[in-house]
């Protein structure tokens, strides 16, 4: 019954696939590109190129609903490779994020026209217009993920940044959306019979939406669990965890500040691509470790060697990193516009920080330093803490949700 789709299909949209098809619910699950594991091309690929594959693919239990459509998102990673990413980052170009979310919502909508068993489409922000025009037309039901903060409150954040921190500056990348773009979004609101964000305030977020008509429901993300058992002490430095893009809309900047005035106390590991090649400056860099990127397994293994994962982003629909981090028994400190208010409860498995506080992180990790047992407790708590906030709880919220919005039409 429900149509699903999203270009590059990560965790969470995977999670979904799996929890229609489970409930007998899914017909159809459109991406971009769909990778097998161990076929030809998988042999052939050069390593570094086939653990990026790697990521796209799927379990076998959704191959029989899979439809890749991968032109346009192979045109993108092969600019990419050839280190020709600075064609792809106006929103306008072939080569573009933007571009390959456009194009397969223009594709799913051309298939809606012949999916005669289809009754509810299931798309993303930013890639589902077309596909919504389409599905009203047929008297499809339309149900709109949202799993980022609206567009109106990162705009009016992000320019508070800029004003603050200019330097940082050309890392807050919302400040480059065209008004076109912003105003595809606002109309696919407007065409939403149901809205699925991930947290609290993401919702809330969405009171600054003028074309929202539609209910809105909070359906948290889940995580892996974590390996039970007791972590090692920590060592004589507090071993601190970034994970994310190397922007300010993550609050990078003021973690660094806290750690320069850290120093001798805390090591801290960043992981996560640079969006801009100006800032962090690689001698900032050359101060702590930094990775890139690391497959999933690889970061989950980063994670057990850690003690605590600082993520005081300016706005977040939800941050995965977040449960998993708490899942592998790290204490999370991060801020109010995530989706720490969900998960966590504050000085018992984790800290709630002010946004643009790097006194606030420096108190936070020196006391953590200094104060082992407590350390210990809250790791604890934060690995407990996860265990309510599984992939399967996440996967059964969602398919109750999509039961409801069938009995509804069955109603009427």
């Amino acid at each position: 019954m429900i149509l699903l789709s999203h270009p590059t299909a990560n965790q969470n949209v995977r999670q979904a696939a799996l929890a229609f098809a489970r409930g007998g619910l899914l017909s159809e699950f459109w991406t971009c590109i769909a990778w097998q594991e161990e076929g030809l091309l998988d042999r052939l690929a050069p390593g570094r190129l086939r653990k990026e594959l790697r990521r796209r693919s799927f379990p076998n239990e959704l191959t029989p609903y899979l439809r890749a459509y991968p032109a346009r998102e192979w045109l993108r990673l092969i600019v990419g490779q050839l280190g020709w990413s600075g064609l792809g980052r106006n929103e306008r170009s072939p080569f573009s994020v933007d571009a390959v979310y456009l194009s397969l919502d223009r594709r799913v909508a051309r298939r809606l026209a012949s999916c005669l068993t289809t009754r509810i489409v299931y798309a993303y922000d930013a890639g589902a217009l077309e596909t919504f025009k389409a599905a009203r037309e047929r008297g499809l039901i339309c149900i709109y993920e949202h799993p980022i903060v609206h567009w109106r409150v990162v705009r009016q954040i992000q320019r508070e940044e800029a004003e603050l921190q200019p330097e940082w500056a050309p890392t807050l990348g919302a400040l480059a959306d065209s008004e076109e773009k912003l105003a595809r979004k606002d109309e696919e609101l407007a065409r939403a019979d149901l809205v699925i964000t991930a947290s609290t305030f993401a919702k809330n977020s969405l009171a600054e939406a003028p074309t929202l008509r539609a209910p809105v429901r909070v359906l948290p993300y889940g995580t892996v669990a974590g390996t039970p058992g007791l972590r090692e002490r920590a060592r004589e430095k507090l071993r601190v965890l970034f994970v994310g893009a190397l922007t300010q809309a993550k609050g990078l900047g003021y973690l660094l500040e806290a750690a320069a005035r850290l120093e001798g106390e805390i090591e801290l590991t960043l992981i996560g691509r640079r969006v801009d090649e100006a800032i962090p400056t690689p001698a900032v860099l050359a101060k702590h470790r930094w990775f890139p990127s690391l497959p999933h397994e690889e970061l989950l293994l980063e994670m057990k060697r850690q003690d605590v994962l600082v993520l005081p982003s300016l706005h977040e629909g939800f941050g995965l990193v977040l449960g998993e981090a708490m899942a592998q028994g790290l204490v999370v400190i991060t801020t109010p516009h995530t989706a720490g208010p969900d998960l966590i409860t504050d000085s018992v498995d984790g800290f709630l920080i002010p946004i643009r506080s790097s006194d606030a992180i420096e108190e936070k990790l020196r006391w953590l330093h200094r104060e082992p047992d407590r350390l210990e407790e809250m790791q604890a708590a934060a690995q407990r803490r996860a265990l309510d906030f599984s992939w399967e709880n996440y996967r059964q919220g969602l398919v109750e949700v999509a039961r409801e919005v069938v009995g509804r039409e069955l109603d009427s």
